[in-house]
């Protein structure tokens, strides 16, 4: 069997050929860009900037709209060009530089969620110990863990993705350069690749979602302790943000990669790997900033300034 890559341009097909909704899209998709990076780099900014917010919780909070800017802005500005061009191709390492970025960052994403809802444990568990107990010492490798954690999955994936043959088309059916379309379009023998992104993605979903869920039964245990009303009412304003973008997240993240083959539908599978990629980086910042009094105080402090 020959393993050597024959095609060394791809076209992005994209959301529609049709002209006008191509420049809907286009008006729409840029909303949504620039109210990403204006939400996140303005939480990153709004961190750095507000001694207030200087501990673990919001350090988090702001390495995750820092991934989630970084995310949008991998596929979105080449979307938002496709969409205004008749020239829609990419090149080989373009595509596979796309593909290994955007699986980097959505896996540290998925690591990082499990890292905040630990630390969300020990807020509500150890409230008066807190900043000792995460301190740069605890906090800081956990985000370095994410990282190296991420880029090591995303290695793996994008070496055996580009490892194949792409001679039997070089039209991808999806908006960027990701792992099932690219599968969908090799002439090789692609089952070693759907069984690595099924038990890689599988393992990584077993081990964020499973932290996550043994956080919040500690969590769930410290609130049964709980004699006041009013400290339960803190303890829901301080998860609920965190369990809603938890959800979503994971949500998507399952349906997208852990179903059989055989369901696999490439348009359907588009939209929805457009919604965790590029929406809900936009709905991040609210998500996390409608319900948390410390980022309402300082958001009114910094527009009290300006």
């Amino acid at each position: 069997m020959k393993n050597t890559t024959e095609v060394t341009m791809f076209v992005l097909k994209g959301l529609t050929d049709n002209p006008e909704i191509q420049v809907i899209s286009f008006f729409l998709f840029l909303a949504i860009y620039l109210f990403t990076l204006i939400g996140n780099l303005g939480l990153v900014v709004l961190v750095i900037g507000h001694s207030r917010l200087h501990n673990p919780m919001y350090y988090f909070l702001s390495v995750l709209s820092s991934i989630d800017a970084c995310y949008s802005s991998v596929i979105t500005p080449k979307m938002l060009a496709d969409f205004m061009s008749k020239n829609k191709t990419t090149l080989l390492p373009e595509c596979a530089a796309q593909m290994f970025l955007c699986t980097t960052f959505g896996t540290t994403e998925c690591f990082l969620l499990a890292a905040m809802a630990y630390d969300r444990y020990v807020v509500i568990h150890t409230p008066l110990r807190y900043s000792g107990s995460m301190g740069p010492r605890v906090y800081v490798p956990l985000i370095i863990a994410s990282y190296v954690g991420a880029v090591l999955h995303a290695s793996v994936h994008t070496v055996a993705t580009f490892s194949l043959s792409f001679c039997a088309s070089s039209e991808i059916r999806h908006a960027f350069c990701d792992i099932p379309p690219l599968l969908a379009i090799s002439c090789s023998d692609t089952h070693t690749n759907q069984l690595l992104l099924f038990y890689f993605v599988g393992s990584t979903e077993i081990v964020t979602v499973l932290s996550v869920l043994v956080s919040y039964g500690f969590i769930l245990l410290a609130i049964l302790r709980m004699c006041s009303a009013e400290g339960r009412r803190k303890v829901f304003s301080t998860c609920g943000s965190h369990l809603t973008g938890v959800s979503i997240y994971h949500g998507t993240i399952l349906f997208m990669y852990l179903r059989p083959s055989s369901s696999y539908a490439l348009d359907h599978d588009m939209v929805v790997s457009l919604f965790y990629s590029i929406v809900i980086p936009m709905l991040n910042p609210i998500i996390y900033s409608l319900r948390n009094k410390d980022v309402k105080e300082a958001m009114k402090r910094m527009f009290w300034k300006i």
